[in-house]
């Protein structure tokens, strides 16, 4: 049986991806800070419908010093990670508090490399390791009003590519995967009528569903997909890349 560590399953793809894994015989970590309601009910229907899996809370704020470790000491085995944790900062990168772009940082950048530091090992021991980061478009075209955002996603992006040299002879894979507008939470933000126009620049018409994001995620975590490393897989509906 497979482990899957997913940090943010709180989120809506990180929800999204949790339950595409049950439904394919994974057992899951589901990692949050706040939405501990959201979690609670998905560990609940998971073990109702799956019972020969198993399924574990992980409640971690990654902004904290010891986060890694504390997430790190309540793994048995680890087969997969999954990174859906994320949050931006609109307005001009001028007027960004510099401790705003410390925190974008430490949640989406410092912290989850530093987990895998510590899970290095556990994820080498069966020749298997896969590591996933929900990227951006923006980490490879930048974006305006966003640019610590993009900064941040750019950095999954380049670190994807150098680690993945360090542990392919580990069986290891190291893959970002960077959505382009998706209907989430994070973008509940846009009205109506800016939605409309970001739907009129993407190529197909309309948003991603979180659904069709989590499918890359199952993708790569398919054992034919064991050539595919260093790569950052752009699903954007044609938009921006």
């Amino acid at each position: 049986m497979k482990w899957a560590l997913i940090i943010g399953a709180s989120g809506d793809i990180g929800a999204a991806v949790a339950k595409d894994l049950a439904a394919q015989g994974w057992s899951l970590y589901l990692h949050y800070n706040n939405n501990a309601a959201r979690v609670a009910s998905a560990l609940a229907q998971f073990r109702q419908h799956y019972p020969q899996q198993d399924f574990l809370g992980i409640k971690a704020n990654l902004l904290e010093k010891e986060s890694a470790e504390q997430i790190e000491k309540q793994l048995f085995g680890i087969d997969a990670v999954i990174f859906a944790e994320g949050t931006t900062s609109y307005g001009l990168f001028s007027e960004m508090p510099p401790a705003r772009l410390h925190e974008m940082l430490l949640m989406q950048v410092t912290t989850p490399l530093h987990l895998l530091q510590l899970l290095e090992k556990k994820l080498a021991q069966n020749h298997f390791g896969r590591i996933i980061f929900i990227g951006s478009v923006y980490g490879g075209t930048g974006s305006a009003m966003e640019v610590g955002y993009s900064t941040v996603k750019g950095a999954l992006t380049a670190f994807a590519a150098a680690y993945s040299k360090e542990v392919a002879s580990l069986g290891m894979t190291v893959n970002v995967i960077a959505p382009g507008a998706v209907a989430t939470q994070m973008n509940a933000l846009f009205s109506a009528q800016e939605k409309g126009q970001v739907d009129r620049e993407i190529p197909l018409g309309r948003f991603a569903k979180t659904s069709e994001i989590s499918y890359w995620v199952s993708a790569l975590l398919n054992e034919r997909a064991a050539y595919m490393t260093g790569q950052t897989i752009y699903v954007t509906g044609g938009w921006l890349k």
